[in-house]
């Protein structure tokens, strides 16, 4: 994982942020008028009457006097949360491309409706977070520790202060388990869960998960390595303690798996190699990681790579390391693992 820099932050630039709030009544008065209403597109912004409560995936309650209006998230949950109708005011983590346009884990949000908080690992923008007077902050957790992703270590106490975290656990478990998690989050939000875009694509996401149970039964000697790209190393995941691959691994898909020792410098989540031994695993067909921080395939200059036989067969697929998590969002990675199945012949 990328190393995380300190978020730095002024008493100008508090006041610039706040108004005439410090960041001392900041902490300290974060809720006014958070009254339910709807965008210009009708997504639900929250604030419902009642009070509200949900106990995340660390165990932890919270519990608010009302439903959150202003909700702020991970890019990849608002991504998720907006396919349910329900409209964050803030974000954090990869959220705008350095030409300006919408990150893939942004999924179909207008970015320019947000408040950008941080778009890389390490920034957090406190100024602006305390102006958005959250209720809530939700994010993914990749660990057993329960830590938010994309909060930063340094100002995470800062943080919690403004106000309470929510965490939707995408660690050693199925891609199902979270789904329903967030279907569950998002429920309680206000979201309309009988909606037919809602119900649709959970029926899309039950269809294509037989299609790929199928493909991979049809193909079991297809061999699948998943990997990720960056100018030194190459970076060979098992299927181990991600939700997409565990899933399809319970699926039936047939994948390279690293020995666990080759991942312990990986924390277990995947092997290191350099360009002269990507030829390590042989292989049928490469997934490999779509995020803005890794190289894409068609980036991708070195010599090895184009003398695999996946990659001279054309047999080289996207992935999604951290999915957006609804169904929607989640249909396209199953469909087109098994389309790529369905197709695959044996280059090994």
């Amino acid at each position: 994982m990328p190393q995380a820099r300190s978020t730095h932050f002024s008493r100008r630039g508090l006041l610039a942020a706040g108004g005439a709030l410090g960041l001392g009544a900041a902490l300290t008065a974060c809720g006014d008028d958070k009254g339910k209403d709807a965008g210009s597109d009708g997504r639900t912004k929250g604030g419902g009457s009642g009070s509200w409560n949900f106990t995340d995936d660390r165990g932890t309650t919270v519990k608010l006097d009302r439903v959150p209006a202003n909700i702020v998230a991970f890019t990849g949950v608002a991504a998720a949360l907006y396919d349910y109708g329900i409209q964050v005011k803030g974000v954090f983590g990869p959220t705008r491309t350095t030409a300006g346009k919408a990150d893939v884990q942004a999924g179909d949000m207008d970015i320019s409706k947000v408040t950008i908080l941080g778009n890389t690992w390490g920034q957090f923008n406190i100024e602006k977070y305390a102006a958005l007077a959250p209720d809530v902050l939700i994010s993914t957790v990749f660990d057993d520790a329960g830590t938010l992703w994309y909060v930063p270590d340094e100002s995470k106490k800062k943080i919690a202060q403004l106000a309470p975290g929510v965490g939707v656990s995408v660690y050693d478990r199925q891609l199902t388990q979270p789904l329903q998690r967030m279907w569950k989050l998002a429920e309680s939000l206000g979201a309309d869960m009988k909606a037919a875009k809602v119900t649709d694509a959970r029926k899309r996401f039950e269809d294509a998960s037989a299609r790929l149970r199928a493909a991979a039964r049809a193909k079991p000697g297809i061999k699948v390595l998943v990997g990720s790209a960056s100018d030194q190393l190459f970076y060979v995941s098992g299927t181990n303690l991600s939700v997409d691959l565990e899933y399809f691994k319970a699926l039936g898909v047939n994948f390279v798996e690293p020995p666990e020792s080759a991942k312990k410098q990986g924390g277990g989540w995947y092997e290191s190699l350099s360009w002269e031994n990507v030829d390590k695993y042989p292989a049928d067909i490469i997934m490999m990681d779509d995020r803005s921080s890794a190289i894409q395939p068609a980036g991708i200059t070195k010599a090895t790579w184009r003398k695999l036989p996946a990659v001279k067969a054309g047999q080289v697929i996207a992935r999604s390391p951290e999915p957006i998590l609804s169904y929607d969002k989640c249909v396209p990675l199953l469909t087109g693992l098994a389309e790529a199945l369905e197709k695959a012949r044996k280059v090994r």
